[in-house]
């Protein structure tokens, strides 16, 4: 029987993962209003609130990608922390076993995944006392795609686009702007930021990504970092980035901004980058029953994720192509950026590890044709096989050492992922005949739902993210971002923000 401690941490991790609170939603819901229906942005945004609603519907992850599970634990003096670190443990692991959480835990020097999400560092647990008798745990999920896009600079330094940023308020919000910048779609936008000024190069990332715990809406006690917050939302709004990268008048949710002292010799800002799928919530606990008194931040329950006209009629979403796969190469040549594109048919999941196989050996199935998901999902398995329970797309960009080659070698038709890939995919899509597909990113159930079954599976061997999975779908969705043709919706988007981030070079913000 496991403690009231335990099952209240479950309780958390449960709720964390499966349902955003109330002032996430807010934030999303004004970026709704905020775009026009039948942009890409608009529709993405549209899909992200479908699904943010679907995965409180089932109590499944938001996104397939649940993270560093990272806990912050105040305790009255004297509460036993060893016993708690280990019930914490414990909770994790059955919330992986449950399917509430994707087994993320790999060995670094091996790949192996421990599949219960324990190990050398992993859960992040930082404990500190206090002089109340409550207990308060708190628990962010920050998933690898938006962790990637986190960035440091060591002022003063030069900065793309921008040119000098000196040790000062202009310095520091230079460095915050290109942190938007450079995340484009990849982070899964639009995101909320923490940042942290000072510190060593340790503690200004963990001050950074405290700030993420901060509400949405509140207002920061010095007035010269308020005015900076408020700054860089406004700006970042105009890099024209968007949802996903695809462009629109929403790059930046939230931005949070901590100060601490630092070293004469260094001067450190820390940029930790949280995606949409902005996934944080705390429980106040009972000193003596551990039971739960209160709920840190306002549940999602309150905040229905619907807008005035999405329940009225579906927004249009452009030209749209149906698609059996196997896919032809005349299939793909006829397509261009923009284009939605529904597929029906059998697709292939293929993260790092099975890229990296690939480039040196045979694929266990014939991929002529094929379309590869970027995706590592969250299974279940029981007496009548796998299902999966979040399905959303990873980064791509990751792949770009690979993909190219891979496309060639194997007569595959199209990748989906997220965040768009480099020049040396995009010349290979051209030559060959490909199309990259980009889904919404964190959309986890949404795309869930498009599967009707799981045929097999291969290289079990890789942890359950990086096998290979053989899924059957219809209906499946995903726009044209990168064509047989040569075109970059996102090289497009690149330079189109890189302009207007130039246009702040001279602005002195002190």
């Amino acid at each position: 029987m496991s403690s009231a401690f335990e099952q209240s941490v479950y309780k958390l991790i449960v709720e964390t993962s499966t349902n955003l609170p109330a002032d996430v939603r807010r934030a999303i819901a004004a970026a709704r209003e905020a775009e026009d229906q039948a942009t890409r942005a608009g529709l993405s945004l549209s899909t992200i609130a479908q699904n943010i609603e679907m995965a409180e519907c089932n109590v499944s992850p938001i996104c397939q990608d649940t993270g560093m599970p990272t806990f912050v634990v105040h305790t009255p003096v004297g509460a036993n922390q060893i016993v708690m670190k280990r019930e914490i443990q414990s909770a994790i692991a059955q919330a992986t076993k449950d399917g509430k959480l994707r087994t993320n835990s790999v060995d670094s020097l091996t790949g192996a995944n421990t599949g219960d999400n324990l190990g050398p560092g992993t859960p992040v647990i930082h404990f500190e006392q206090w002089e109340r008798d409550e207990v308060d745990v708190r628990l962010i999920l920050k998933g690898g795609g938006c962790e990637n896009k986190n960035i440091q600079y060591s002022l003063p330094c030069e900065i793309e686009g921008l040119g000098k940023a000196g040790r000062d308020l202009d310095g520091i919000r230079k460095c915050i702007l290109h942190a938007v910048y450079q995340a484009q779609g990849q982070g899964c936008s639009a995101g909320f930021i923490g940042v942290g000024i000072g510190g060593d190069r340790t503690t200004g990332y963990e001050l950074a990504k405290q700030q993420l715990f901060r509400n949405v809406d509140d207002v920061n006690p010095i007035s010269e970092l308020a005015q900076l917050e408020d700054y860089i939302l406004d700006k970042a709004n105009q890099l024209g980035i968007g949802t996903m990268g695809f462009g629109g008048n929403v790059t930046l949710l939230g931005c949070k901004v901590g100060v601490a002292n630092r070293l004469p010799a260094s001067y450190f800002v820390s940029v930790a980058y949280n995606c949409w799928a902005y996934r944080r919530q705390g429980v106040l606990l009972d000193g003596d029953t551990h039971e739960i008194k209160s709920w840190i931040y306002e549940g999602g329950s309150s905040v229905p994720m619907k807008s005035k006209e999405a329940d009225s009629a579906e927004a249009p979403r452009g030209k749209e192509i149906i698609l059996q796969m196997p896919l032809t190469e005349e299939d793909v040549r006829g397509l261009r950026v923009g284009d939605v594109v529904i597929l029906n048919g059998e697709m292939h999941t293929g993260r790092d590890a099975l890229h990296k196989h690939l480039m040196d050996h045979d694929a266990p199935i014939d991929l002529n044709g094929g379309v590869i998901y970027h995706c590592g999902p969250v299974m279940l398995k029981d007496e009548d096989g796998w299902h999966v329970k979040a399905a959303g797309p990873t980064t791509s960009i990751r792949e770009e050492p690979y993909q190219g080659d891979i496309l060639k070698k194997f007569g595959l038709r199209a990748v989906i992922g997220k965040g768009g890939m480099g020049p040396k995919t995009l010349a290979a899509l051209k030559e060959h005949g490909a199309v990259y597909l980009n889904a919404v990113g964190g959309a986890a159930q949404y795309y869930a739902e498009c599967i009707r079954k799981v045929n097999g599976v291969d290289f079990m061997e890789f942890g359950i993210p990086e096998a290979m999975w053989h899924l059957q779908v219809e209906g499946f969705a995903a726009i044209v971002t990168m064509d047989a043709h040569g075109n970059s919706l996102h090289a497009d988007v690149d330079k189109d923000s890189r302009e207007k981030l130039e246009k702040f070079k001279d602005v002195v913000f002190a």
